[in-house]
């Protein structure tokens, strides 16, 4: 999408805006004895299938560049470690790139991320796009840091699952992760999978948050789809994952959800835990 086409809300002018952002599902490790097949003998795999109920996904958009930022960061975080919460809605930040002219460039930006708020705020029918924001299943979200946000997610948890998700990770080296999902919904919708990590920090020396000491969960590293459910009303797909140095695998996971192509609205979504080799 051309940048354009969108109103950007400066960093210090979306201070107004400032106030939202893992998932119930079956989950198991296999460990893998004598008696599996040969194939599977030397790893460790794990994994989940979605529940019976229906589970949110919170998407916050952030930027390290951004003085109104870190409230809603802390946000998040908090969410993380709320398990209670968690088993009904799924945190990811989505760290966008659009801010790093302003005199901090946020290493875990990425122009993906950006395109994919903007995709969103046209499925909205709208053209504004800022940080922080939350969208929670598709929508924008401004009743973040308040019972509305609970009281969403609740009501949500209600609906039946639009989707059928499996996601399996399988250790295939020291420094690769072969990730497999399978989700069954109707047509129109598509297949999206998430790497994240939690417990990051950045000390910034630059720009809107200089001097400050920044911690992050639920940062996305890899963002994968959309990947199309076609008439056949299923999709399966693989994908080996090479971890990068920084990477902290004991602090990971991956998020498989499914969404509507038209409306944006997230059908069903599911996490896993990373698993070692």
């Amino acid at each position: 999408m051309n940048n354009a086409a969108f109103r950007l809300v400066s960093p210090v002018k979306s201070i107004h805006l400032r106030h939202i952002a893992v998932v119930a599902l079956v989950w198991s490790v296999a460990l893998v004895s004598s008696f599996a097949s040969p194939l599977t003998q030397a790893a460790t795999e794990c994994s989940a299938f979605s529940g019976p109920t229906r589970v949110s996904l919170l998407e916050l958009y952030t930027s390290e560049g951004c003085s109104s930022c870190p409230p809603a960061d802390k946000w998040l975080s908090e969410l993380v470690t709320q398990k209670s919460i968690t088993q009904r809605v799924i945190p990811l930040a989505l760290h966008v790139d659009y801010w790093d002219y302003i005199g901090w460039k946020d290493r875990f930006a990425q122009p993906l991320y950006s395109s994919r708020q903007r995709e969103m705020a046209r499925l909205s029918h709208s053209t504004l796009v800022y940080t922080p924001q939350v969208i929670l299943n598709g929508k924008d979200f401004r009743g973040w840091g308040n019972d509305t946000f609970t009281r969403t997610v609740n009501e949500v948890s209600k609906l039946p699952p639009g989707a059928q998700i499996t996601l399996t990770l399988n250790p295939a080296k020291a420094d690769e992760t072969h990730i497999t999902a399978h989700a069954k919904a109707r047509s129109g919708t598509a297949l999206y999978v998430a790497v994240y990590q939690n417990d990051l920090f950045s000390e910034i020396s630059a720009g809107e948050n200089r001097g400050r000491k920044l911690y992050h969960d639920g940062v996305v590293r890899e963002w994968i789809g959309p990947i199309v459910i076609g008439q056949g009303g299923q999709v399966s797909w693989q994908q080996a994952i090479r971890s990068k140095p920084e990477w902290v695998t004991t602090k990971m996971g991956v998020v498989a959800f499914v969404q509507d192509q038209a409306t944006g609205e997230v059908l069903q979504a599911m996490q896993l835990p990373w698993c070692a080799g």
